[in-house]
């Protein structure tokens, strides 16, 4: 091969050599850019000052866990009891996710065994410091209210727990977030809280609702302010009760985070209090054969403002017509599961909520 001809092919295999490394370099440095540098990665957001609440799947009960900024914790009612400790196993998973070894207080809205049941079964698996509840039982021809009751009632014989009896208008000594009763043992707030008092329309010719004869009138209610988040949960507070918060003004105000009461059942959740408090997203702690009556979830999903209602569960009284989509339900149809739902919360009011069957996330901006 001529001279000419063999440097015109080495220049020729130099260029390709080139441009092989030309390629590789452009791809490592994109495989770098997606893939090894941190800040074009999408990043978690801070959690250290976020306020955790854990959403735990009793089957109907209730089981709802706040984990302060400050690692002080409240938990909103204990389950059933029996079914070999389930709901208390879960109470305390949902505690070791949330980074605590200990439940510095408990709330118990009333004395009905989904709400109380579970508390012998969850102080031998956790260690509790404090009980809140509303006093007395009050509804003492009911047997499994009444057995429910004395099971909490020889716990806290043992001296090992502090218990405080709450009335509305109360704050609760919580690190980290201002929790104020607004019910309790059938009072309610005789003033509306600060930034409420307005009229509220939904109680123009709104129904009129029989007095409750149960323990659920009695339900021990809170608004939890943590920065510009406002969360409401009234346990099982009947219609009745409701009316007397709402009606002619609202006690309340507006609220971000509503968690269901009642488990969406058709004793409570009336327009004049879900369209009064107009919240952002309503989460429901149904079970698969308790709550999420068509007429509640109707009511909910018409709230002006509402943008996600959660549950907990399919409901089968609700059907297709009344259930979320299936990215919105913690537990679809089928066998028990136990998914959770976790909604993560900063003071500037924006918040996320983590399905954990999904293993996804919805983030709602600060308003």
């Amino acid at each position: 091969m001529p001279l000419a001809g063999s440097f015109a092919l080495k220049q020729r295999h130099e260029r390709l050599s080139v441009c092989r490394s030309v390629v590789l370099m452009l791809a490592f440095g994109l495989f770098a850019a997606l893939c090894l540098t941190p800040a074009l990665a999408s990043p978690a957001r801070e959690t250290k000052n976020a306020l955790r609440i854990y959403f735990v799947d009793v089957e109907g009960g209730q089981a709802t866990l706040f984990v302060t900024p400050a690692k002080q914790s409240l938990l909103i009612d204990t389950g059933w009891p029996g079914y070999e400790g389930r709901d208390a196993e879960r109470i305390v998973a949902a505690a070791k996710l949330a980074g605590i070894k200990k439940i510095d207080y408990v709330l118990i809205t009333h004395f009905h065994m989904d709400h109380v049941g579970g508390v012998p079964q969850l102080a031998a698996r956790i260690p509790i410091g404090t009980f809140i509840d509303h006093g007395e039982n009050r509804e003492s021809t009911d047997g499994p209210t009444v057995q429910a009751w004395q099971a909490y009632q020889d716990l806290l014989a043992t001296g090992k727990y502090k218990r405080m009896t709450a009335r509305p208008g109360d704050v609760l000594p919580i690190a980290g977030i201002d929790a104020v009763v607004v019910s309790a043992d059938g009072a309610v707030l005789d003033r509306p809280l600060p930034r409420a008092g307005e009229e509220n329309p939904a109680c123009k010719n709104a129904e009129q609702y029989p007095a409750d004869q149960t323990e659920n009138l009695r339900s021990l209610g809170t608004v939890i302010t943590f920065g510009k988040l406002r969360i409401l949960d009234l346990g099982d507070l009947t219609h009745d009760k409701e009316m007397e918060l709402m009606c002619p003004k609202n006690k309340l105000g507006k609220i971000d985070i509503y968690i269901v009461s009642h488990h969406g059942w058709s004793q409570s959740g009336s327009p004049a209090l879900v369209y009064g408090i107009s919240p952002r997203v309503a989460i429901m702690d149904n079970g698969a054969k308790k709550g999420g009556t068509p007429s509640v979830w109707d009511i909910i999903e018409k709230s002006p403002g509402l943008e996600s209602l959660w549950q907990l569960h399919f409901s089968e009284e609700g059907g297709a017509a009344h259930n979320v989509a299936e990215e919105s339900l913690a537990n679809t149809q089928g066998p028990d599961a136990g998914n959770y739902l976790e909604l993560t919360a900063w003071p500037d009011g924006s918040f996320d909520v983590f399905n954990s069957r999904t293993q996804k996330t919805r983030h709602y901006s600060a308003k």
